[in-house]
C-alpha cells in the first residue's frame, strides 16, 4: 500500500508498506485534523520549518513513538534537545532510507518559535517513494527555483501552500505549478485561520486551464501513490 493523506493545513501522512511519514504534523490546535498517531506505525517525521503549525506535534510523537524527526539542522538540534529523536540535514542535502529519500531543497520564508528565536533555513522537501516523486514546498514565496526542481526533479505531486499572507497565493501558485511541471497539485495551507481563506475552486480552475490536475482534498482524504 502507498497512500498519501491529507491532515489539513500543511500535515500529510504517507504510508509505504510498513512505514509511515509525517510531513510537518500540526495535529494539536489544527481544526481539521483527526489524526491519532497512537494507531499508526510511524518511522520519520519531515520538518519543513520551526513555526508552531508546521513543527506542530513532531516532539511529543517522536518521544511517544520513537519516530526520527528529518529537519534542517537547527531545528534538528533542537527537537534533540527537548527530548526527540532527530537528524539534521540543511538545504541541497538529501538522506536515503528503507523507504526512498528526502532532499531539501530551498524555501523563500521564516523559520522561528518562541523557545527558538533561530531554526534554521525555512525548506521545501522533495520525497522520492519508489520512484514516486512528491514535492512539499512546505510556506514559501513564489520563486525561481520552482523552475530548477521542476526541470531537474520532475515531481509528480506537488504540494503547494495557497492561502496567501503567510505564503504566496492562488495565482502565485498556480504560476508555481507551471514551473514545477508536476502532473497533479495538491493545494494545502488555507482556510485553516480566517486570514488564509481562498476560494479553492478558483485555484482548481487555473490549474486545470493550465492542462494540470488539481486535487483538492479534505482533511484525511487520500490519494493512492
Amino acid at each position: 500500500m502507498r497512500r498519501l493523506t491529507y491532515l489539513g493545513h500543511s500535515a500529510f501522512f504517507i504510508e509505504k508498506d510498513w512505514d509511515g511519514i509525517l510531513i510537518d504534523p500540526f495535529i494539536t490546535g489544527n481544526p481539521f485534523a483527526k489524526f491519532d498517531f497512537k494507531k499508526k506505525r510511524i518511522s520519520h517525521i519531515i520538518v519543513t520549518h520551526a513555526h508552531l503549525d508546521h513543527l506542530g506535534d513532531s516532539i511529543a510523537i517522536s518521544k511517544a513513538t520513537g519516530a526520527q524527526i528529518v529537519a534542517v539542522f537547527e531545528l534538528a538540534n533542537y527537537c534533540m534537545e527537548k527530548g526527540a529523536k532527530a537528524i539534521g540535514v540543511n538545504i541541497g542535502g538529501s538522506i536515503k532510507f528503507s523507504w526512498g529519500s528526502v532532499k531539501f531543497l530551498p524555501a523563500i520564508h521564516s523559520s522561528s518559535n518562541p523557545d527558538l528565536p533561530y531554526g534554521g533555513l525555512a525548506a521545501s522537501v522533495l520525497i522520492d517513494i519508489d520512484g514516486t516523486i512528491i514535492y512539499h514546498a512546505g510556506d514559501t514565496a513564489l520563486m525561481n527555483e520552482f523552475s530548477l526542481i521542476g526541470e531537474m526533479y520532475n515531481p509528480y505531486y506537488a504540494l503547494l501552500p495557497v492561502g496567501g499572507y503567510y505564503t504566496m497565493d492562488i495565482k502565485d501558485a498556480a504560476m508555481a505549478a507551471k514551473m514545477l511541471y508536476a502532473m497533479e497539485i495538491i493545494p494545502m495551507h488555507y482556510n485553516t485561520f480566517s486570514n488564509i481563506k481562498v476560494n479553492i475552486e478558483e485555484f482548481k480552475d487555473m490549474i486545470e486551464s493550465q492542462g494540470q490536475k488539481c486535487i483538492p482534498l479534505k482533511a484525511n482524504e487520500y490519494v493512492e501513490l
